[in-house]
């Protein structure tokens, strides 16, 4: 199947840098958001990364211009209506997911591919949301997008091979590796990302080590190139603990138990940078 236009749901972090990715990579891309102020600032964000790249001569000036002129920006989830491929990254809940595939069921052509950005969520449950569960793929790319070159491809129950073959082609078109990952809670990479930071944070928890210290230690003594904590605060608490409530849902494994520090930052308000607090403090 030859894709050549995509829409991307969700003008957030992730939505923009992958429409970001696949206008780069020369696809048409239709961004979309319901809210016009974060469909907006979802736009913005992308002209700044790419001129960023120019400043840094990763791209040219006529690259980011054509990049530019690939994307448009819409509130109307109709207008899928001419899209070979879709993929969605709102918010990591199942039922807004869920409601999103229903719709999209409705309004995209009968031969286009429904993908998920979900980073834990059962792509067999979303799938059973459409008439075509067999055209729904999770797609799951790394944050940043622009940067990072990992893509897991999740196939659900009823993923078709063909649906599997084509964003296997498409990922290696943006440039990204794929890898083949089943469709279990948390996948690969969050089912072992997770839990180290959740066991980080319960050393600050139990008064092991400081923040500072426990970052310090999992950078110079196991080479990350963040600490845990900050890389928990970059990702959102909110999105952590979340992430490991689906793992102890799923697996019901009592390894996967939230630590209360986290349940308690959260409830505070202390998502990470994104909230201006989290493990640390941000400007």
């Amino acid at each position: 199947m030859k894709i050549n236009k995509v829409m991307v749901i969700g003008a957030g972090q992730m939505g923009a840098g992958i429409a970001q990715v696949f206008a780069q990579a020369g696809f048409n891309v239709l961004l979309h958001d319901q809210d016009e102020d974060s469909l907006h600032r979802g736009m913005q964000n992308i002209d700044k990364l790419l001129s960023r790249a120019v400043a840094k001569e990763r791209i040219t000036e006529a690259e980011k211009k054509e990049t530019l002129e690939r994307l448009t920006p819409t509130s109307e989830l109709r207008d899928v209506s001419n899209c070979d491929f879709v993929i969605e990254a709102v918010v990591e809940n199942i039922d807004v997911k869920t409601r999103v595939f229903s719709d999209l069921d409705s309004y995209a052509p009968e031969h286009a591919i429904l993908a998920s950005n979900t980073s834990s969520l059962p792509i067999t449950e979303i799938a059973a949301s459409t008439d075509r569960p067999d055209q729904v793929i999770g797609m799951h790319f790394m944050n940043p997008v622009p940067v990072m070159k990992l893509v897991e491809i999740i196939r659900g129950l009823q993923t078709s091979d063909a649906t599997y073959q084509a964003i296997q082609a498409v990922t290696e078109q943006l440039n990204k590796t794929p890898v083949e990952v089943k469709d279990f809670p948390g996948f690969v990479s969050n089912r072992v990302l997770m839990p180290m930071i959740n066991e980080a944070i319960y050393t600050v928890y139990e008064g092991v080590a400081s923040p500072e210290d426990v970052d310090t230690v999992m950078k110079l003594g196991t080479n990350h190139p963040m600490g845990p904590l900050t890389l928990a605060d970059f990702i959102g608490l909110d999105t952590c603990l979340y992430i490991m409530e689906v793992l102890q849902d799923g697996f019901g494994d009592s390894k996967y138990r939230p630590c209360p520090l986290l349940r308690q930052y959260v409830q505070a308000g202390w998502l990470g940078k994104k909230s201006g607090r989290g493990f640390y403090q941000y400007d």
